[in-house]
């Protein structure tokens, strides 16, 4: 079997194919993402793509799995926070409120390419200066969509979900074992 390339960096992502007993190399690249503030899918699908073309550029006839997650909430797209009172700033627009996660998924197997999105709901609980500021500083979400981590202490400003747990992580687990060939 061709071996199979993550291209991604996120810890998480890792996390949830171990979980699938796959074996694999993490590869991750410098694709550049692009935002597009009113279709939050089209912005997940594209980036997804685009980190499979240079993962499969970087490994050509591997397989190579990417994925791209963001946070959406009233029309506004929520990407990693680029400072720790950014981070603050989405906390507390997110905070007691419900958004969506979407992931695009982009596979290629060695022959022909795949992709999906898939979404999943998060609310909020409700959430104090200090409640935030003790998140961030326990979590360092700066590599975070959306400011935070279902699950590194997610129960600090997580009440409740629909949908997949693992895509609200960053990678649908049950897109990816179909794909792959894997069950639960």
């Amino acid at each position: 079997m061709k071996p199979l390339y993550l291209a991604s960096k996120s810890p998480r992502r890792a996390k949830i194919l171990e979980s699938l007993g796959l074996k694999f190399e993490v590869a991750a690249t410098s694709a550049p993402e692009v935002t597009y503030g009113d279709d939050p899918e089209r912005t997940v699908r594209e980036n997804a793509a685009a980190k499979l073309a240079e993962g499969m550029r970087a490994h050509p006839g591997s397989r190579v799995l990417a994925a791209d997650t963001i946070v959406w909430y009233s029309g506004r797209i929520y990407g990693k926070p680029r400072t720790f009172e950014e981070a603050s700033e989405f906390l507390r627009e997110l905070g007691g409120r419900t958004h969506t996660v979407f992931t695009g998924v982009a596979y290629f197997d060695g022959t022909q390419t795949r992709s999906a999105v898939a979404r999943s709901d998060v609310k909020m609980r409700s959430l104090s200066e200090g409640d935030i500021a003790s998140y961030i500083e326990k979590v360092k979400p700066l590599d975070r969509a959306g400011a935070y981590d279902i699950d590194e202490c997610g129960d600090m400003v997580v009440e409740g979900y629909s949908g997949s747990y693992e895509n609200i992580m960053g990678l649908p687990d049950d897109v990816v074992a179909g794909w792959l060939g894997e069950g639960k």
